[in-house]
């Protein structure tokens, strides 16, 4: 069963919320990050991508940089630009795309729950990017950034969310990119006591993003329950920072492939290949969406196709035979264009689906890519029976928007 605790929360006072948060430091370069904290010394990437801070080109692994970190983290607190609440709370925090809002509850997951499965996994980690993450954490002592939970709807902390929500929020504001954020601390002690209660009824919590940034909390926290002699269960490193939405207010967006050549193969031959195992249908110069679970769409030489896939190329009894993206992977990519390895061939690059269908027709008509192939989003449902049968995502399946913006609140270790 789950088990999260309420915390006290480190952020910024309300009127510097805007100055601090930041995007995710995994979404943006050391570059672009220097030019967004440009004349703001209080934006959170002086901690999460320090770099910033020393001259560009300097290389963001070295120890001299994760040290700056924590000069930055430590002067932030001395300036009043991130504040320890008092007391222990749990948090709602909400975001708002395209006239759709999510809310999530901030908690203090068990990094117990983590090492042994129950906070449960769909893709695989890096090790460099987990040891880049776990020297974050140990030199600054804190969850500076979250990670993004699902759990199954709960009609009692939907309550919660519901009746909290109805207040006033402690931040709400629109970032630069359109979406907005809004943010609300859970004070009441029956609220609270109700939270700890209805996650321990939870069996799982699955990962939706921020794979790295959970494997890396859950092993500093677990370096350090080694290190104490004394160690309990009950200490703060034994928990790390996540926000846990339920599922159905999730929505996951299509996460699409460009290739840069067609194997050798002309535009004919390669639509021809695709017939064997597709339904083709030429879709002219307009944008074509797929429509469903396994069709896809396919750009070409200046126009959009339709691509069904025929019965018998999938299999909808298996969570990973099901996907879209393995059926595009085995009959398109691998046998049709040779791309056998989806993290490391340099032929292939991915388009997340909040860029738009555009983007994929503009890789291919400026020459830079050959064909472009957009996917039916992968469901909330299928991201957790993957999970729940043990089973790894391929990669570059699933695409979560908005992001969570990161500095609304720092958990400490101790």
């Amino acid at each position: 069963m789950a088990k999260v605790k309420p915390f006290k929360g480190i952020r910024p006072p309300r009127e510097m919320v805007t100055r601090v948060a930041s995007r995710p430091y995994d979404v943006l370069n050391s570059e672009e990050a220097r030019h967004e904290a440009e004349g703001n010394p209080s934006s959170l990437y002086h901690i999460i991508k320090p770099e910033i801070d020393f001259e560009p080109g300097t290389d963001e692994h070295d120890p001299k940089v994760y040290e700056k970190a924590v000069e930055n983290f430590n002067a932030f607190r001395s300036n009043g630009w991130l504040v320890q609440d008092e007391e222990d709370h749990y948090y709602i925090y909400a975001q708002t795309m395209n006239g759709r809002t999510q809310y999530g509850i901030v908690v203090a997951a068990n990094v117990a729950d983590y090492m042994e499965g129950r906070i449960k996994k769909h893709e695989l980690t890096r090790r460099d990017k987990e040891e880049d993450r776990m020297k974050h954490v140990r030199i600054n002592n804190a969850n500076v950034e979250p990670v993004f939970f699902a759990f199954p709807d709960n009609e009692p902390l939907q309550k919660v969310i519901d009746t909290v929500t109805a207040g006033e929020p402690e931040y709400d504001f629109t970032a630069p990119d359109g979406f907005g954020h809004h943010f609300w601390v859970i004070s009441d002690p029956v609220m609270i006591q109700c939270v700890t209660e209805e996650f321990a009824k939870i069996p799982y919590l699955y990962i939706a993003d921020g794979h790295h940034r959970s494997a890396a909390a859950a092993l500093v926290g677990h370096e350090k329950a080694q290190a104490n002699p004394a160690h309990t269960g009950e200490e703060e490193y034994n928990y790390f920072l996540a926000v846990a939405f339920p599922a159905s207010h999730l929505n996951i967006i299509d996460y699409n492939r460009v290739v840069k050549d067609l194997n050798g193969l002309t535009p004919a031959q390669f639509l021809d290949r695709v017939a064997e195992n597709f339904t083709v249908e030429e879709k002219g110069a307009d944008e074509y969406r797929p429509q469903e679970l396994h069709n896809f769409a396919l750009y070409l030489g200046g126009k959009w196709y339709s691509l069904t896939a025929k019965p018998g190329t999938y299999n909808d009894n298996d969570p990973i035979g099901v996907l879209d993206v393995t059926i595009s992977s085995d009959l398109i990519l691998r046998d049709i264009l040779g791309i056998t390895d989806l993290r490391s061939d340099k032929r292939i690059d991915f388009v997340g689906g909040i860029r738009g269908l555009g983007e994929l027709s503009r890789r291919v008509d400026s020459g830079e890519m050959a064909v472009a192939l957009a996917l039916y989003p992968v469901s909330m449902k299928q991201l957790m029976d993957i999970a729940d049968t043990g089973n790894i995502m391929p990669p570059k399946t699933t695409w979560f928007e908005p992001k969570l913006r990161s500095g609304l609140v720092i958990h400490k270790l101790d």
